[in-house]
């Protein structure tokens, strides 16, 4: 967090470690860089982006998809770029075997939503395929290299996602 946290309003406690929005304090972790799964989904969510959009170099989105098999809503932070108007994100999955969870949902339901900073936006899924996968392969290496290590962990492509606004 950059800076202190706000005065306590009056009859709210302060808590080491947290931060005020609005009338409801926000346990956080020390660093936004330390934010990871859900923690990373409800800091975020609770300051509009403030907190968790910018980690480790990058910039950060929440995803979320319906669940192929449940129907309900499953919501991942993924690093993010922007192409032509365009969200990229890669379902790397750190290079494991099978894609990710929130990929398989995208193949079975290609319509989700996506938060960006405090703006929710409706986008349908395309995987980007040739060129325009290679192209933006190194558009997403810039910010994250990690992921020409997890695409030599496995066998299958990586696939790069395309969210564009419906």
């Amino acid at each position: 967090m950059i800076g202190a946290p706000p005065p306590a309003r009056e009859g709210s406690p302060r808590v080491p470690g947290g931060a005020y929005a609005g009338s409801r304090l926000l346990a956080v972790s020390g660093s936004d860089d330390d934010l990871f799964g859900p923690e990373h989904v409800r800091v975020y969510r609770e300051t509009g982006g403030e907190r968790g959009y910018e980690w480790r170099g990058t910039t950060i989105l929440l995803l979320t998809t319906r669940g192929r098999r449940s129907g309900e809503p499953r919501t991942t932070p993924l690093i993010h770029r922007t192409d032509g108007g365009r969200w990229i994100v890669v379902a790397s999955k750190g290079g494991w075997p099978e894609h990710p969870v929130w990929f398989l949902n995208l193949e079975a339901d290609p319509e989700a939503t996506i938060e960006v900073l405090d703006e929710e936006i409706a986008v349908r899924a395309s995987v980007a395929e040739g060129e325009e996968r290679e192209r933006l392969w190194k558009l997403m290496t810039e910010v994250w290299p990690a992921y020409d290590e997890y695409q030599q962990k496995t066998s299958r492509q990586i696939p790069v996602v395309i969210l564009s606004r419906r």
